[in-house]
């Protein structure tokens, strides 16, 4: 029994580990195949965040759902190569858009060059995974084109940010929804079309992976404020230092605008929201928010994701590839503990 995945995640299987194993070997290869370019400055960029690694959990996801038909068709590791190389185009896109300086452990593309060679190389991995796509036929075009409507729905949704009227939780959880959900599930659809699994096990993998997807991203919001480590490939409390709203803010900034709420959650509210490029202020405000109920109740929520994916479990074959879901859950949940 050997890690063929993110979080230490096994296959109780032998030829199902083997098949896992060989496909993301697979996937890898065809991810510098796709990355490459006539221009070596081009292959340069595109090959940045390939080689800075990752967890692969889309191509991960794509090789299990494949393991309830033919996992060895020959689109299931084009397809896992489509889905890792959009997730990969949108964080050029994003780190561009949130002006980060680090993705993975590595300089982002647009503190490597500038902006725009970080659009552009985004650009160029959308190109390259359209270009797999075509191969894969028309239905396959039609699930990836909706999946991408989503994602910058989901995109448009976070930088205009909740209406007067919205709960702006409800609002953040249909953004991570768009955001991550959307290509996860594109992630277990994908597998099981390919593998010509049957149309309910094909529904039962998207709705398993538009879950597990949302509580992949909440667990990470969990992490940025409860982890001392760089488990999440950011330093802690990245996303409070630059302002940016994940869930446990947005629980405690609810429950302080509440009856329930005090002078103190008030004040936290008020620290949060001042400027965090000091290192002092940005220190206690992540201890201040670590000892708030409001990161429990956001470990609650992505709990509850996860559960509600592995719910969606349920009517599949027991298997190898079943119980891998499974524990992928329980994986996704131990990240934000």
């Amino acid at each position: 029994m050997t890690v063929v995945g993110p979080f230490g995640l096994t296959v109780r299987d032998s030829a199902v580990e083997a098949d896992v194993q060989s496909g993301m070997a697979a996937v890898e290869e065809g991810l510098f195949e796709a990355t490459k370019s006539d221009v070596p400055f081009i292959t340069e960029a595109a090959q940045h965040l390939v080689r800075a690694g990752g967890k692969r959990f889309r191509p991960l996801l794509v090789l299990l759902g494949s393991q309830f038909g033919d996992p060895h068709a020959p689109g299931v590791v084009p397809a896992a190569v489509v889905v890792e190389l959009t997730h990969l185009a949108t964080l050029y896109h994003d780190d561009v858009m949130d002006e980060a300086d680090v993705r993975r452990g590595v300089p982002s593309a647009n503190a490597n060059w500038d902006n725009s060679v970080a659009v552009l190389t985004g650009d160029f991995l959308f190109s390259r995974a359209s270009r797999i796509l075509a191969d894969l036929g028309p239905e396959a075009v039609r699930v990836q084109a909706e999946a991408f409507e989503r994602l910058v729905t989901g995109q448009i949704l976070e930088t205009a940010g909740p209406g007067e009227h919205s709960d702006p939780v409800e609002h953040y959880l249909e953004v991570i929804a768009g955001k991550t959900g959307s290509l996860i599930a594109v992630a277990g659809r994908f597998g099981a079309i390919m593998a010509g699994a049957d149309e309910s096990v094909v529904e039962i993998l998207t709705q398993y992976g538009e879950r597990i997807g949302t509580a992949f991203q909440l667990a990470d919001d969990v992490l940025d404020v409860a982890s001392d480590s760089h488990e999440s490939g950011k330093t802690p409390g990245t996303d409070l230092r630059e302002g940016i709203p994940t869930l446990p803010v947005l629980h405690l900034r609810a429950h302080a605008a509440s009856e329930a709420g005090t002078d103190e959650d008030r004040a936290l509210c008020e620290l949060l929201e001042g400027d965090l490029s000091d290192d002092g202020r940005h220190a206690e405000a992540l201890r201040r928010l670590r000892a708030h109920s409001a990161l429990e109740k956001a470990r609650r929520d992505t709990v509850r994701y996860a559960e509600e994916a592995r719910a969606m479990l349920g009517p599949l074959p027991d298997c190898a590839a079943k119980t891998a879901l499974s524990e992928l859950c329980d994986a996704v949940v131990h990240r934000a503990g």
